[in-house]
């Protein structure tokens, strides 16, 4: 068994998966920090000026003084916190067109790369009979419209 695992190990499987988990989460740091730093600060422009990390709803109503999640979280209160899921949302659809693009990329390469596949000629499943020149099958022996034995005429 541990033979078989080192097999798979080496034999390259092993290897990229672990080099697309690791370029993964760095992406996915560069995709956060776009999201987080350039685009919900942009959005938060246009909606006037609201910051969607402090959008939370405290379970059981919001007591006075508490405007921010931080002053929520340290007085130990339960909030559903649906700017991070907005924000998360929009990250996973940065995420997800990234990926969309470069498996597209990457499909119209390999399509580049494979030459076309071209269709060997069909063997001619017909002839013409050289007396009558109708069109007969290529294993007749006589010829069905004229009785004339094909094998004399092509000797």
């Amino acid at each position: 068994m541990l033979k078989e695992f080192k097999e798979f190990a080496i034999k390259g499987n092993m290897m990229d998966l672990a080099v697309g988990v690791i370029i993964g989460g760095a992406f996915n740091a560069l995709v956060s920090s776009l999201v987080n730093d350039i685009i919900m600060p942009l959005l938060s422009l246009i909606t006037g000026k609201i910051d969607f990390n402090n959008l939370f709803i405290v379970l059981g109503g919001r007591p006075e003084g508490i405007k921010t999640l931080e002053e929520a979280k340290e007085a130990g209160l339960s909030t559903i916190n649906y700017g991070s899921f907005i924000s998360g949302v929009i990250n996973f659809i940065i995420m997800a067109f990234v990926v969309f693009l470069i498996v597209k990329g990457i499909n119209k390469l390999r399509k580049a790369g494979e030459k076309p596949v071209e269709a060997a000629p069909a063997e001619p499943t017909t002839k013409v009979c050289p007396f009558c020149q109708s069109e007969i099958s290529i294993k007749a022996t006589r010829c069905p419209h004229c009785t004339s034995k094909l094998e004399e005429a092509q000797a």
